[in-house]
């Protein structure tokens, strides 16, 4: 019965001093096959014709990081990074949820790993994180017990809004703002019931400002398991600074987008 706590049971609400996404392009046939039924991938196709899927990587400082019920006061400074895919759930009436399909997720804190894994499939590690901003350079650090997500970053807070990534498969900027994340939903696939545990995000204002970064130790996640020997294409990088964000708790729905 395991299965029934994991369906993000809690809202929970903090507010990003910063938020800092770098988005991924790799081939369709590599991601698909990390998806769960009921999921499409959510693509791109560049002037050329070449359709591309994206993975976003985020990492986020947040304030008072806690349960929707409790004050700001009793909430925990967390800085954390996430690994999602951008996918589709469509659903009988022929609308498409955007959201993710979350990978993997690293916290600085212990107590938070092992309470996001009960009640959530998130994925959590422990690991040590970093962030901090000097003058107008943006900086996180992240290095990961297994080895497996180890990222070193730089943004450029000063210069914006930046030109896209050289080799970026988007041509223009309104494009790219499509795959900033994090988008209105995640997704997590619950086998044991054949259901999907969809979670809504709730936010304030959010105007996601293209960046230039500098990636001293670029992500070691696109090493590992069915990335290694992919080349992973930089595709875009969005900021955003001092807004208040939150999910709700998770709603269950059927593998075909049916409510139940």
């Amino acid at each position: 019965m395991k299965h029934l706590l994991r369906r993000h049971p809690v809202p929970m609400r903090t507010h990003f001093a910063h938020s800092l996404v770098l988005t991924y392009a790799l081939p369709p046939h590599v991601l698909e096959p990390l998806l769960p039924p009921g999921l499409a991938l959510d693509t791109h196709t560049d002037p050329t014709g070449t359709e591309h899927g994206f993975v976003a990587v985020a990492l986020v400082d947040t304030r008072s990081l806690r349960p929707a019920f409790l004050p700001a006061r009793l909430g925990a400074d967390r800085v954390l990074t996430g690994y999602r895919i951008f996918t589709c759930f469509p659903t009988p009436h022929g609308r498409a949820m955007r959201g993710l399909k979350i990978l993997r997720s690293d916290t600085d804190s212990r107590a938070m790993a092992l309470g996001g894994n009960l009640l959530t499939r998130y994925h959590y590690r422990p690991a040590r994180l970093g962030s901090r901003v000097v003058g107008d350079t943006l900086e996180f650090r992240v290095v990961s017990r297994d080895g497996r997500a180890d990222l070193h970053v730089r943004a450029d807070l000063g210069s914006v809004p930046a030109d896209l990534p050289a080799g970026s498969p988007f041509a223009r900027a309104k494009d790219a703002r499509r795959f900033a994340g994090p988008l209105p939903y995640t997704f997590e696939h619950e086998p044991e019931t054949g259901s999907m545990i969809v979670v809504k995000a709730t936010r304030t204002r959010w105007e996601p400002t293209p960046v230039a970064v500098e990636l001293p130790t670029p992500p070691t996640f696109f090493d590992h398991g069915p990335f290694a020997g992919t080349t992973p294409v930089l595709a875009n990088a969005f900021h955003v600074a001092d807004l208040d964000y939150g999910w709700h708790a998770g709603r269950r729905r059927a593998e075909n987008g049916a409510e139940r």
